[in-house]
């Protein structure tokens, strides 16, 4: 089963194949993906990490807390985007 991975405080410098490299060591990686500001195009400093569940929990538990790029790195299992509230304009 695939298993999403959040992975915070990412210096903007960042970038896809750096993020595979590093989460690479602990399994196959299925997909990255960088969030970035629908506006500017500027990264937002988080984005997600897709893997094989036990891959993934052994890259969660090696990765939380660690340093990359200056930065220390938040990582934990995403969650669900809860739904928002319609805009009113």
């Amino acid at each position: 089963m695939v298993k999403s991975i959040y992975v915070g405080n990412l210096p903007w410098s960042a970038t896809e194949e750096e993020i595979r490299n590093l989460f690479g060591a602990f399994g196959t990686i299925s997909a990255v993906k960088l969030v970035e500001d629908r506006e500017t195009g500027r990264p937002r400093g988080f984005g997600f990490v897709e893997m094989e569940e036990p891959d993934a929990q052994k890259a969660i538990e090696a990765l939380e807390g660690t340093e990359f790029g200056g930065r220390t790195l938040r990582i934990s299992e995403a969650k669900p985007r809860e739904p928002r509230p319609p805009r009113r304009w």
